[in-house]
């Protein structure tokens, strides 16, 4: 008995002495400052700038010009948008698009925003965006995008006036054709801001309808 009653007393010294040891190195451990790389310290604090482009273009314009995005519509679903120095011009949350051809324009030199309208050219409103394209003051900057059907009705008298914008494809745009174009009052060469994307059944990417058409970039505010 003597002989197991000591054993058990050293098993519980040596309980207790473990324990001791183990809390004391934990509170020593605890109580200890963590020393991380200087690096290391330096990219957990130092603040990473994001880059935010106007129009969400994929980087940044040089000073003196302005950013713009252009998008044509989905078939006949989805309405095209206009974005000019950030701002939404024209698009379906603004309820300010229709079928055939929606026109912006802004002054070149300012960027203000001057006027925006839709024409339908299946219904025939081919006379009055032709008094429309006329009017239109020197220095202005001309932003397009077609939604649905842009040239079934279009005379040639409304191809040249938009060919005289800088447009290289307004000659052959026809029905249900996708097409997006920045140009300008009077400009003296062709503008490098256009797409075009023929309506073709065997090509088509929605039924009946080529895909919309996406074009960004940065024009000088003195184009002409």
């Amino acid at each position: 008995m003597r002989v197991s009653g000591v054993l058990r007393f050293l098993a519980l010294i040596f309980a207790l002495v473990t324990t001791w040891i183990c809390i004391r190195s934990y509170i020593s451990l605890n109580m200890k400052t963590l020393r991380l790389p200087r690096w290391l310290t330096d990219l957990a604090t130092k603040e990473i700038p994001v880059v935010r482009t106007k129009c969400g273009l994929t980087k940044p314009c040089p000073k003196e010009f302005f950013a713009f995005k252009i998008s044509s519509g989905a078939a006949n679903v989805v309405g095209p948008t206009m974005c000019f120095e950030n701002q939404v011009i024209m698009s379906p949350v603004k309820n300010n698009v229709g079928r055939g051809l929606n026109i912006a324009l802004v002054n070149g030199t300012s960027g203000t925003v001057l006027t925006q309208k839709s024409f339908d050219m299946y219904s025939g409103d081919v006379k009055l965006l032709v008094k429309f394209l006329k009017e239109i003051p020197e220095g202005t900057l001309v932003l397009v995008a077609s939604y649905d059907d842009p040239g079934t009705k279009m005379n040639d008298e409304t191809r040249k006036l938009l060919s005289s914008l800088g447009s290289s494809y307004a000659k052959q745009l026809g029905f249900r054709d996708s097409w997006v174009f920045l140009g300008a009052k009077d400009l003296k060469d062709k503008s490098p801001f256009e797409q075009f994307l023929k309506n073709n059944p065997s090509k088509n990417k929605y039924d009946g309808w080529p895909e919309l058409l996406e074009l960004e970039g940065c024009v000088p505010r003195k184009i002409v």
